[in-house]
């Protein structure tokens, strides 16, 4: 979509972006939803491709993913091999309902930074324990736990002009084993419930976190793995105006297939099945 209120895209912007920050602007990264839909308020674009922020960078304390790291760059990620949990990378990606045209422009900060409940880049930096590293208009930096960042449907807590500038996620959430579970109506559609469980590696807890269902991200830790009835009651204890309500589910429909989905989670991780 043209969007007909723009008069000047910054296509260099200086390394601190936010510092030049008017109202009126927006950061330009994949573009995918900015050019979906008529944006009336906005008045100029801030391309941060033109930063050339490495998209992935593997360290001895995790991984960095830059907030312009592209869906096709995250999918063909080769991580290593004692990162078990590296599979929710790929099944994360292939959640997105979008075609690998999107793939080439779509970014991991976009979906975050959009906020939906069916972002598939929240739902993976949640269950890997991640940190979002932030940056104010004024310089300042802070760092936000990714199951915080999101705080409704559409909603969040980055102020005006602040940027995520990168996801860094903790190297003993990398190590993890993973179980998880997805339901759309549809083959291709969007995800009515996203649900992983992830556990140290020799031990019997289980983190879960349940997205997609819920306006916001929902992660529910357990010392070890529940029994049938304190999954439920866990799982019943989310307040009711979290569970999400569109065409794609009820909110009772969606606390239904989150209750069922976490149980399998809770027998395959019980039973040593890696995901």
């Amino acid at each position: 979509m043209d969007l007909n209120t723009i008069t000047e895209v910054i296509r260099r912007p200086s390394e601190r972006p936010g510092m030049d920050w008017h109202q009126g602007d927006a950061w330009l990264a994949g573009g995918t939803w900015l050019y979906s839909t008529e944006q009336p308020d906005l008045r100029r674009l801030i391309d941060l491709t033109a930063l050339r922020w490495e998209p992935l960078v593997p360290t001895h304390q995790g991984l960095e993913i830059s907030a312009t790291c592209t869906i096709r760059d995250l999918y063909a990620f080769s991580w290593p091999e004692d990162w078990t949990a590296g599979i929710l990378f790929r099944k994360s990606c292939e959640a997105f309902l979008s075609s690998f045209k999107v793939w080439n422009a779509a970014t991991v900060g976009g979906n975050i930074c959009m906020s939906l409940p069916a972002g598939p880049m929240i739902t993976l930096t949640v269950a890997l324990e991640a940190r979002y590293e932030l940056w104010a208009p004024d310089g300042s930096v802070r760092f936000v736990d990714a199951v915080d960042f999101v705080t409704g449907d559409h909603r969040n807590v980055l102020a005006p002009g602040e940027i995520l500038r990168r996801v860094v996620i903790p190297e003993h959430a990398l190590r993890k084993r993973t179980a998880h579970r997805r339901f759309t109506l549809t083959r291709l559609g969007r995800s009515t419930v996203f649900l992983v469980g992830t556990q140290r590696p020799g031990a019997n807890d289980l983190l879960l976190t349940v997205t997609a269902g819920t306006t916001r991200p929902v992660r529910i830790a357990f010392d070890s793995l529940p029994d049938v009835r304190a999954l439920r009651q866990s799982i019943d204890d989310v307040p009711a105006d979290v569970w999400f309500a569109d065409p794609n589910g009820t909110p009772d429909h969606r606390r239904h297939l989150t209750r069922y989905f976490a149980e399998e989670i809770c027998r395959e991780l019980t039973a040593g099945d890696l995901a």
